[in-house]
């Protein structure tokens, strides 16, 4: 055990991402069930759908789990008062301020922990009072930090600033990049592209068979006048693309944007039109596999790789 499996109450640090339109109830009880620690995605949820997928979640699973909670859309009140209401006792928030909810959240017994992209907001995750900090690399798919710094650099800087316990996130998807995590200084780690590419997620099958056919070089940050988000590329990308290399402005990406982007493109499966978000990772899935399975191999090559590490007398 080290201090992220004890301050979840789970069996191996790791940690399945709460992504938006991927991440539903029968995706984080599975991983929950498997011994890691299961997140439902409140992003692309209305309340109401929220409730119904933390109910259906503890009926599936007796094992701790939790809710993500993007603080930068306007019902994340409305999803904070579920939560407690439903008594999920394990938040990680991102996309905001951590000063926001933390002390409220912990006023009410819930372990929080907040998603960061630089050193700034991990200090100021510790300023909070946060339980632990994701600290996520730019090769993450989805919302991304505008710095582009990689994980290699990114958990050193803050393992070295900061004491309290801290997850690895960004291009990891297997044991081997874990257990170089846990070199670096992470003490856990989520993983969000590698389970978009599971039977259980709520993804749609055209997404999950075009994560599964990136190849190396197939994602991109585009949006930064925006929100960044890494993206696989397709028709919608080089609109954005082209939009961006011509000049526009944050208003004139917006409108080519418009609304339900993202929902169009991974959960109704328009693999032209809409935004695929997902992590330099997928160039290495290879299948579609249940959660359990995906989560076992990892923990697998994990010991393996640890194993032959030591084996050359220099782990």
């Amino acid at each position: 055990m080290n201090r992220i499996t004890q301050l979840f109450g789970i069996r191996y640090p790791v940690i399945q991402a709460g992504m938006i339109w991927c991440s539903g109830w029968e995706l984080a009880s599975a991983v929950s069930n498997a011994g890691g620690l299961g997140l439902i995605g409140s992003g692309s949820m209305y309340p109401d759908i929220l409730r119904d997928h933390i109910r259906k979640c503890k009926d599936h699973t007796d094992e701790p789990f939790g809710v993500n909670v993007p603080l930068l859309y306007p019902q994340t009140d409305d999803h904070i008062r579920i939560i407690l209401e439903e008594g999920v006792k394990i938040v990680f928030t991102s996309a905001g301020n951590p000063k926001k909810y933390t002390s409220f959240l912990k006023e009410h017994g819930v372990k929080v922990v907040h998603v960061v992209a630089n050193l700034k907001f991990a200090l100021k995750c510790v300023e909070a009072g946060v339980d632990a900090i994701v600290a996520e690399g730019f090769e993450a798919g989805g919302h991304n930090g505008i710095e582009e710094t990689a994980t290699m650099c990114l958990i050193p800087l803050v393992r070295q600033a900061v004491d309290i316990p801290l997850i690895a996130a960004g291009g990891i998807g297997s044991g081997r990049t874990m257990l170089a995590a846990f070199a670096l200084g992470a003490e856990g780690v989520q993983i969000g592209s590698r389970f978009v590419a599971s039977e259980e997620s709520s993804a749609h099958p055209h997404f999950k068979k075009t994560v599964v056919e990136a190849g190396d070089g197939n994602t991109r940050i585009i949006l930064k006048k925006v929100v960044p988000v890494r993206v696989i590329m397709n028709r919608f990308y080089e609109d954005i693309k082209t939009a961006e290399d011509r000049g526009a402005t944050p208003e004139e990406l917006r409108e080519i944007l418009g609304r339900a982007r993202a929902k169009k493109g991974m959960f109704e499966g328009d693999m032209d039109d809409g935004e695929l978000e997902i992590g330099q990772v997928s160039a290495q899935i290879s299948s579609v596999r249940p959660a359990a399975e995906i989560l076992a191999d990892i923990i697998r090559e994990f010991e393996e790789a640890r194993k032959k590490l030591a084996a050359t007398g220099l782990g």
